[in-house]
């Protein structure tokens, strides 16, 4: 349950993270105003707190394994949002960061 609970709060990170920053690039780069850079800000916010909600207490590995969430998460924020389609390489480079998650997060280590 709690390898469960770790990617659902990786999930719920991407997407305010993710979130956030689209929001923010809609209200300064497409012109869409400042409740769309605030709405960006806020989530932005919300993606921080949601990462101390994480099971392991070691900030570093969170965040670094959070960047492989962030690979994956980004094309596929870039899939559903913006029509991007992605090539074999951004696939492959995503599964190999997902792939690095699991290491870093869920192996079995030595208290």
């Amino acid at each position: 349950m709690t390898v469960l609970r770790s990617i659902a709060l990786f999930v719920l990170a991407a997407f305010a993270e993710i979130g956030g920053a689209w929001l923010v690039w809609q209200g300064v780069r497409e012109h869409r105003g400042l409740l769309f850079v605030g709405a960006g800000v806020l989530a932005l916010g919300a993606y921080g707190f949601v990462a101390t909600l994480q099971p392991d207490s070691h900030f570093g590995r969170i965040l670094a394994a959070y960047g492989g969430v962030f690979v994956a998460g980004s094309l596929a924020w870039a899939v559903i949002v913006d029509g991007f389609r992605p090539d074999r390489y951004d696939i492959a480079g995503a599964l190999l960061c997902l792939a690095g998650v699991a290491v870093i997060m869920y192996a079995p280590r030595s208290a």
